[in-house]
């Protein structure tokens, strides 16, 4: 089973990337491909850029690495309660040329960030806005305090209780598709 997983972030040292890494490696039998938004930067989307560029390649490339996906594992950072720029930018590109940008695919979606409320602002606005663009929305998860219920070293949650609500919802997720 074909695996997409990214953080919709560009940091470099990403936690949201670290945590969908996690995710997408608990499915069983699945063939995980990373992918990094640093790798489809383009310059921010308006009307009178994408008249000069057109339909950028870039863009293209995402949607096809979405396209060749059975799953999607996602994990949205959290700027200022919504979408950081990185990821809604890509997104906008790839959106004018197939608006069904996720093409209906099963996607689990995940936040994280070091504070309390684990980017579930970000989740909420995901659930109202990317099924108008064939986000299939399965299944949610967010990780609080992610300096300290995350294993870096090891590259797992380290808290038990999150590790396996994360653990329930990938066994849930694989049964349904």
């Amino acid at each position: 089973m074909k695996i997409i997983t990214f953080a919709g972030s560009s940091s470099k040292n990403s936690l949201n990337k670290k945590l969908a890494i996690y995710a997408a490696s608990l499915f069983k039998n699945g063939e995980i491909e990373i992918l990094d938004l640093n790798d489809y930067e383009l310059p921010l989307f308006s009307v009178d850029i994408e008249n000069d560029l057109g339909k950028p390649v870039i863009a293209r490339a995402f949607l096809d690495k979405i396209r060749f996906a059975e799953i999607v594992v996602l994990s949205l950072a959290e700027h200022n309660g919504s979408f950081s720029v990185a990821f809604k930018n890509i997104f906008d590109w790839a959106s004018r040329q197939d608006k069904i940008v996720f093409a209906q695919k099963p996607m689990l979606l995940l936040a994280t960030s070091p504070g309390r409320g684990g980017g579930i602002n970000v989740l909420e606005v995901a659930k109202i806005s990317l099924p108008k663009y064939g986000g299939n929305i399965r299944a949610t998860f967010s990780l609080p305090l992610f300096n300290e219920n995350f294993d870096i070293e090891n590259n797992r949650i380290s808290n038990q209780e999150y590790d396996q609500k994360l653990r329930e919802i990938v066994r849930n997720f694989e049964t349904d598709s």
